[in-house]
């Protein structure tokens, strides 16, 4: 099994569209597969799990459906973080949290503090996140580390690049997941995934069920992770 899942949730919209419904009601379908996926990885033992929940390219959106989204958010939370800390689930959210209301980022916030000693699934959702803006953050950190003389140009390696970077505290994804039919990684963890096995399907994301992610996890255990060696020093 993967150590480290990663998913974007692509198709609640379209999901909806097909029904005749609007959007948000594909949106508000969505978190039963979410409640599915963290249930599927507590059971089968997999010891992160991230979702892309909003990107920073989704402000672009319009303004009924984003408001949609920030009030899904708030009841979401007001409703599932209970539910996470009684079954042992640290809830963290990675991106640029700036751009949200205050009441969201206090809630937010209460949610990680709530749950931060768990230790059976540390969930992380991005939100206002973006793969590029991680690294830009990153490499700003460490510029601003140079420039205060805590660090030297020559001591900038990968190592101090994913030690700024979110979720430099976890494995990086093993596994990759993008529902909806789209075959991109639509600046999702970007750093963190260059050699995460991909899985794409063409089931949008409120269909998803445990069914399907244990076939995304039997796909990747099929797999051979090579880590630029061959196959004959893996198999030694």
């Amino acid at each position: 099994m993967p150590r480290h899942v990663a998913i974007i949730m692509d198709g609640n919209g379209r999901w909806a569209q097909r029904r005749g419904k609007p959007r948000s009601f594909g949106h508000r379908a969505g978190q039963k597969a979410v409640r599915a996926t963290v249930e599927f990885c507590l059971r089968e033992g997999i010891p992160a799990l991230t979702l892309f929940a909003f990107s920073s390219e989704n402000w672009r959106r319009p303004a009924d459906e984003i408001g949609v989204l920030m009030e899904l958010f708030l009841r979401a939370l007001d409703r599932e973080v209970k539910t996470l800390h009684k079954n042992n689930v640290r809830l963290r959210f990675i991106g640029d949290l700036d751009a949200f209301q205050p009441r969201l980022r206090d809630r937010m916030r209460q949610g990680e503090a709530l749950t931060a000693g768990n230790t059976a699934l540390a969930l992380n959702i991005a939100v206002g996140y973006g793969g590029r803006w991680d690294i830009a953050q990153a490499a700003r950190a460490l510029a601003e580390e140079v420039k205060a003389g805590r660090l030297e140009p020559s001591q900038v390696d990968e190592a101090a690049v994913h030690a700024r970077t979110a979720l430099s505290d976890l494995p990086a994804p093993d596994l990759f997941i993008r529902t909806g039919g789209e075959q991109r990684i639509s600046n999702f963890l970007l750093w963190q995934c260059a050699y995460s096995e991909l899985y794409f399907t063409d089931v949008l994301w409120p269909d998803v069920d445990a069914a399907l992610l244990r076939e995304a996890c039997d796909d990747y255990a099929r797999r051979e992770r090579r880590f630029g060696l061959t196959s004959a020093q893996v198999a030694s």
